[in-house]
């Protein structure tokens, strides 16, 4: 903001030996014409020594295109700054003291009565002078009005007091001394801003002290409280174990180039998935009794289940106490179980490596028991395929040495048998139709027989029919004769390789057992483990900081975004 130039106050210090002779001088000075004339306000320190005399030079006055004036000699009276006003407007000043007005309302007061032309000895007076001229004081200037214009600059033609300029000695308008430069006054201004600031600045630090305790520092202590005074001390047992292979580096392939403990990297996995599933803490809770140990009353609320937990319930528990880990470089498994007894977390440990154990057992017997029984049931799938073959060959030399021309003989003599037994019933049956009121069952009957001589006469025919085809169904029968041999040959060497296979199979079964070898045994612990107070608490201590700290981004950052 631009404001307009202020009236200065010019002091000049002088040495105490001088200072009452140059004041005369300069009070006894005359005005001269074209030149800066001189009134003083001298007025001496408190101490005596030394005397400040103002001086405000201005303009002569202008020309006006006439001669000159003469030169008028100064007043020889000197008038002091302190001279008392009229009672009315003493009164007046005192109560516009009162009223409490702010130094920035004063400064505007006094620039308006500078612009109207009102001579005030102090600010209270311009805000009186300019109440009398019915004149707002506190008014908005326009920021037009800031920059002066050519008829501003020429006061003598407005009438309007513009300084510097010179000032008669007789009359009181200068400044009170008793008032406050604007200097003193914008530095009483700043140092009021600058308590504003501090104080803001006290109670923002107040506010997020206040924010840190409610969400920071209460929460850590409460942790802290807990860890120290109130968790119940926790015993670890620690084991480890590793699932070997028996052969070693034997056998040829690429398979044994590769270490025994990489092959039985897949079991010890296995091991580690078991021991970590909710089947393991049943079995652990029905032989060693879990559930009730983690329910016992010496067990710190928060660490403790209730009287009647559910496997759910009990396996958060069992995956918190139970860690497991494994090592593939080194094929081992490490495992570490916590209780609030030292030797209940052996007792637990050590039934978890029996369970270990008995799994690695069962996993290589399955595998063996897989790879045999595969093998027996492709020995007996061939075996049964090789006694196939033979029933068929027997059934081929069976029918192979009947006599063709006999058996055409015998079926030509069917066939005319079941001709003649046919034609008998079909007169019977005409005969039975032939009644007016034929009987139903009798008439069924014939039929029926009728029928099955029918049918019975077809099959004759058609076996007549491949019969007369001679020496062609002959040599079908040789050939399948042939080919059943054939069948039979191959069935034989299935068999031989489905034997040697499970010969095999039996051999690597034995060589690829499983056992598991206990490295480190679970000892129970005298001194306890959990919890650690002091790692716990600043591991509390971050992440509520880091709660808030994101809670506190958050809040900002959203409020810089709705504030835009």
């Amino acid at each position: 903001m631009t404001t307009k130039p202020k009236a200065k106050k010019f002091r000049i210090r002088r040495s105490s030996q001088g200072a009452e002779t140059q004041g005369a001088d300069a009070i006894d000075a005359p005005i001269t014409e074209g030149t800066t004339a001189v009134a003083t306000d001298v007025e001496t320190q408190p101490t005596g020594k030394s005397a400040r005399a103002v001086r405000l030079p201005s303009a002569a006055g202008k020309a006006g295109g006439k001669a000159g004036r003469a030169q008028e000699p100064a007043a020889p009276t000197q008038q002091n700054s302190d001279q008392p006003t009229p009672q009315g407007a003493e009164a007046a000043i005192d109560a516009i003291k009162r009223e409490g007005l702010t130094g920035r309302q004063l400064r505007m007061a006094r620039r308006m009565a500078q612009k109207n032309g009102l001579a005030a000895t102090s600010d209270y007076d311009a805000v009186r002078l300019l109440r009398e001229a019915g004149i707002d004081p506190f008014q908005r200037t326009n920021m037009l009005d800031l920059v002066p214009s050519d008829k501003e600059t020429q006061p003598a033609k407005t009438g309007r007091v513009q300084l510097p300029q010179t000032m008669e000695l007789g009359k009181t308008t200068l400044p009170s001394t008793e008032t406050m430069s604007p200097s003193e006054m914008r530095a009483i201004e700043i140092g009021e801003i600058q308590k504003d600031i501090a104080r803001r600045r006290r109670k923002r630090l107040l506010l997020l002290f206040a924010r840190l305790s409610a969400f920071v520092f209460l929460p850590t202590l409460f942790a802290g409280w807990y860890f120290y005074s109130v968790a119940t001390p926790m015993y670890s047992s620690k084991s480890s174990f590793m699932v070997e292979q028996a052969d070693g580096n034997s056998g040829t392939g690429l398979g044994s180039l590769l270490p025994s403990q990489l092959n039985a990297n897949g079991d010890a996995i296995a091991v580690q998935d078991y021991l970590t599933s909710k089947v393991a803490m049943i079995r652990l809770d029905q032989d060693v009794g879990f559930k009730s140990h983690f329910a016992s009353p010496d067990i710190d609320p928060i660490q403790r289940l209730d009287p009647n937990p559910t496997n759910e319930e009990a396996y958060k528990l069992y995956k918190k106490f139970v860690k497991i880990g494994y090592d593939p470089t080194e094929g081992s498994i490490r495992m570490e179980v916590v209780a609030a007894d030292p030797q209940i977390a052996a007792d637990f440990s050590v039934a978890l490596v029996d369970y270990a154990e008995e799994i690695a057992d069962d996993l290589s017997r399955r595998k063996r028991e897989d790879h045999v029984r595969d093998a027996r049931t492709s020995l007996d799938r061939a075996a049964q395929e090789r006694r196939d073959a033979q029933a068929a060959l027997v059934a081929l030399q069976e029918t192979s040495v009947l006599d063709p021309e006999g058996l055409i003989a015998s079926l030509r003599q069917q066939i005319s048998n079941v001709q003649i037994q046919l034609q008998e019933k079909e007169l019977q049956l005409a005969a039975l139709q032939d009644n007016a009121r034929p009987n139903p069952a009798r008439v069924e009957g014939v039929q029926g027989d009728v029928r099955r001589l029918q049918n019975l006469l077809t099959r004759l025919e058609s076996k007549m029919t491949e019969a007369t085809e001679g020496e062609s169904s002959l040599a079908q029968k040789t050939a399948q004769i042939q080919m059943a041999q054939a069948d039979l040959a191959t069935a034989d060497l299935i068999m031989q390789s489905a034997l040697q296979t499970l010969k095999q199979t039996e051999l690597e079964a034995s060589r690829q057992v499983r056992y598991l070898t206990t490295s480190v045994r679970p000892v129970a612990s005298e001194d306890p483990s959990y919890p650690r107070s002091f790692e716990n608490t600043v591991l509390a201590f971050l992440i509520f900081s880091g709660i808030y700290l994101m809670i506190s981004l958050t809040a900002s950052i959203l409020r810089e975004q709705v504030s835009s």
